[in-house]
């Protein structure tokens, strides 16, 4: 469902290409990633998608987005926290580190690639729930299935989790594409949640 500006309050989900960026590096790493993944499923290759997040409350509105701890040079970005990407000794190093930020008034960088966007997935309760638990976001390591649920911790698992825990409608990556972590993020809210809130619309992951 197409997000109504009219509505106030509410959470707006936002699919952005991978590489949209303009990064050689990050459209490279996606393309080899999504080949093996689809060679090894047997399967034709799919566009990859990065999540995020505008959180419209009271007036204010507060962008959640994962990205690199170097990525942006912002002193007030809104940084909850952060964690290690590839290996936990890796993240010693900034280099290594990702962030996630719940920044009020900031920008989504490349929001105008985004594609079937905004989707709105919340009401006024949901983002209260959304702004009351970023700060509480797990941050395994980056690229790792530490969860060993078959699916990598990434920004997009963020996401997912926030939006699982915070009671939000489901939804799935636009027709014909994927958002790798996406299922961690699920995975790891049905466990933490009670019978009666995990397995009701966030019970079954997308593919």
């Amino acid at each position: 469902m197409t997000s109504d500006e009219t509505s106030t309050d509410r959470v707006d989900l936002y699919w952005i290409p991978l590489g949209a960026d303009g990064s050689p590096l990050v459209r490279w790493s996606g393309t080899a990633y999504e080949a093996v993944c689809a060679a090894a499923g047997r399967r034709p290759r799919r566009r990859l998608f990065h999540s995020a997040l505008k959180v419209h409350l009271d007036g204010a509105t507060h962008v959640i987005e994962v990205g690199p701890e170097w990525g942006r040079t912002e002193a007030d970005r809104g940084v909850v926290s952060g964690g290690p990407v590839g290996h936990r000794l890796l993240g010693r190093s900034r280099l290594f580190r990702y962030e996630v930020r719940c920044w009020r008034g900031g920008v989504l960088p490349d929001e105008a690639h985004a594609v079937e966007s905004p989707t709105l997935v919340g009401d006024r309760a949901c983002a209260r729930a959304v702004l009351r638990l970023v700060r509480d976001v797990p941050t395994h390591v980056w690229g790792r299935d530490e969860l060993q649920v078959g699916d990598m911790w990434n920004s997009n698992s963020v996401v997912a989790w926030l939006l699982a825990r915070a009671g939000a409608d489901a939804a799935e990556p636009p027709q014909g594409g994927r958002a790798p972590g996406w299922a961690a993020g699920l995975e790891l809210a049905r466990r933490q949640a009670s019978v009666a809130s995990g397995a009701g619309r966030w019970g079954h992951p997308p593919p």
